[in-house]
């Protein structure tokens, strides 16, 4: 059975993001956070804090064992972007975009219901 952990509005890059997914996609959740912890990457923690999720509701929601889940999907969907200015020199300004993500993880323990 497949459950779903959904993490809206992180406020990094999705491409980011999707550098670290891809190293954990496939995994089973204990030794992709384990991995992750030692990652330096900002968006390692956002992925683990949703993947956490994932198993959590796994075990509270559907009574799973944590130990047997496995990362079946990832995904990183890109959210709205903030736009904010920056003034320069001579009374111009640049843009500053802001990019936010959405963090998808579903999780599944191999069994059929």
């Amino acid at each position: 059975m497949e459950v779903k952990a959904i993490t809206r509005y992180v406020r990094i890059s999705p491409l980011k993001v999707r550098l670290v997914m891809d190293v954990v996609r496939g995994m089973p959740v204990d030794r992709a956070l384990s991995t992750l912890q030692y990652m330096p990457q900002k968006a390692a923690r956002e992925v683990a804090r949703t993947i956490k999720s994932a198993a959590a509701n796994a075990e509270h929601n559907f009574d799973m064992d944590p130990a047997d889940l496995k990362i079946t999907q990832i995904f990183a969907d890109q959210g709205p972007v903030l736009k904010r200015f920056m003034p320069r020199a001579r009374g111009m300004a640049n843009h500053i975009r802001k990019p936010t993500t959405h963090i998808t993880v579903i999780v599944d323990d191999g069994q059929t219901y």
